[in-house]
């Protein structure tokens, strides 16, 4: 049977504007599900189903298919299981859907690999996600009611201690699978129904329970990066216009150039180096003596007519893999450095192609703080390496 990822992306919303492809950890909201759904590799065909022109671009970029959903069900108003419907009316080929929510951005493929057997091998119609939580309920008291609270899942006289109490299982919202036929009778959830119990790291949901902060270092402790473990970095390398500057030049009447760059962007090469790793710059232009007036204490090269080809000499002389190679650049000559590098960044107002190919994409201009921005995201995955190697 035809199982297919679709994951519900609306244009419209009422807190975040286009919240669904806003940078969280540096990734576009909606690529933590989609990375994790690709590299599950259960699912015949992923899609997002969207109005928003934006949203169909990154979705695009992250290699799921797209189904422009109609107004009809992109309203306020719209269910889930009213877009759904609609999304298997034209795709009749789809035997399961598996949706999954794009505001959970802890998802794992190991998850999504394990519902799919329950529903393909086990025979489940319906399989939803839950997570385990450990919390009293009590009854609500209205205002104006004369009457006390009661307690819902304990007795006050003998409370439970944590490590003695199994906890209840809530829905987490992050997927929901069923059947085909059971969704056409209007059911998301029913038949032989099943729950699938997700790690309470994993169980973040942006839209109930946590702000854009929190959430950040939560995915930075637990997000899926993709199917090869991370490895500590040992080489930045960074393109010097547009990056460690904001790329303008300015002439003075006897033809000298002057330039200006951000002294955050010096403390976080300084920074970068104490933690043992090396940082080299890189520029298309002969700007050898604006280099030099830097006293940044970085090895160099301009005049440069092939980055990949210059990258992959400095990464070869380290002896270096090139998980262990982050790059910083900006502009089109970059795109196959930040393609290659295992870490890659671009400043917030780098050229499309480039933003495209890289995989975090900073708040900061391109001279105003971008290579500090980059270093304190290098530090961040650095301390989930290590987390990783003492677990």
């Amino acid at each position: 049977p035809h199982l297919a990822a679709l994951v519900l992306a609306r244009g419209g919303s009422k807190g975040i504007p286009l919240k669904n492809i806003k940078l969280l950890a540096g990734v576009p909201l909606i690529g933590w599900v989609l990375r994790a759904a690709i590299d599950a590799g259960v699912f015949h065909s992923i899609w997002v189903s969207t109005d928003h022109d934006e949203i169909e671009k990154v979705a695009r970029q992250f290699g799921a298919q797209v189904h422009r959903r109609s107004p009809e069900v992109s309203q306020d108003s719209s269910t889930s299981l009213e877009a759904i419907t609609e999304f298997l009316n034209h795709h009749h080929e789809v035997d399961i859907v598996g949706n999954i929510q794009a505001t959970s951005p802890c998802l794992h493929p190991s998850d999504l690999i394990k519902v799919a057997d329950m529903i393909q091998k086990e025979g489940f119609d319906s399989v939803f996600s839950v997570v385990r939580r450990h919390q009293f309920r009590w009854s609500e008291v209205k205002k104006g009611e004369n009457k006390m609270t009661e307690p819902q899942n304990l007795n006050p006289a003998k409370r439970y201690r944590r490590q003695d109490w199994p906890g209840e299982l809530y829905e987490n919202g992050s997927f929901y699978f069923a059947k085909r036929h059971l969704i056409e009778k209007g059911y998301l959830q029913g038949g032989k129904m099943a729950y699938y119990e997700m790690r309470a790291e994993h169980s973040v949901d942006i839209d109930i329970d946590i702000d854009w902060p929190i959430a950040e270092q939560r995915v930075l402790s637990f997000g899926y990066f993709g199917k090869e473990p991370l490895k500590e970095v040992r080489l930045l390398v960074c393109s010097i216009d547009g990056c460690l500057t904001n790329g303008r030049i300015y002439v003075t009447e006897d033809h000298k150039e002057m330039i200006s760059y951000d002294y955050r962007d010096s403390v976080g090469i300084d920074l970068l180096k104490k933690r043992g790793i090396q940082v080299r710059l890189i520029s298309d232009r002969d700007c050898s003596k604006t280099l030099s007036a830097m006293q940044l204490g970085c090895v160099g090269k301009v005049s440069v007519t092939n980055k990949l080809q210059v990258l992959k000499d400095w990464q070869e002389d380290m002896g270096l893999s090139w998980k262990e190679v982050a790059y910083l650049g900006n502009e089109e000559s970059d795109v196959e450095c930040l393609k290659q590098a295992g870490m890659s960044a671009v400043p917030a107002d780098a050229c499309a192609a480039a933003q495209k190919a890289a995989g975090y994409i900073c708040k900061s201009r391109g001279g105003c703080g971008a290579v500090r921005e980059f270093a304190e995201h290098i530090f961040l995955l650095l301390e989930k390496v290590n987390s990783a190697r003492k677990q």
